[in-house]
């Protein structure tokens, strides 16, 4: 997308250092969006989010559906997409949380759709 400089997947929201997916500890499967907020907007990002990920149903601490904010005004916009959310479902499972410690995932999980593109240049799922 048009704004966004780097994506890397990884760990964050947890305690405990240094999660690995084979030992992800009290951490949650995430995604660094590093992006220029003259060109998109924290919003934008949400809205793709929104749109990718499934809030509906509850899941275990590795796969839960979070929002983590850097600042005030990400936070005001994170909890009113959970608003509009929860105005589409009774139920939204998805916490918003202040920025944490993250920790980059192992080599294969980076551009993982990418790595799993077929021959016929469809997406493997």
């Amino acid at each position: 997308m048009r704004g966004i400089s780097r994506v890397v997947v990884g760990y964050s929201g947890g305690e405990e250092k240094d999660p690995t997916y084979q030992d992800i500890k009290d951490s949650t499967e995430s995604v660094l969006v590093e992006f220029d907020p003259s060109i998109i907007s924290f919003e934008q990002l949400l809205n793709e989010w929104s749109g990718m990920a499934s809030p509906f149903y509850p899941q275990k601490t590795q796969y839960r559906s979070a929002i983590f904010y850097s600042n005030d005004e990400q936070q005001k916009a994170a909890l009113n997409k959970i608003k509009q959310l929860a105005e589409r479902s009774e139920n939204v499972f998805a916490d918003v949380e202040p920025v944490s410690a993250f920790y980059r995932a192992e080599e294969y999980h980076q551009n993982f759709l990418n790595k799993q593109r077929s021959g016929a240049g469809r997406w493997v799922r």
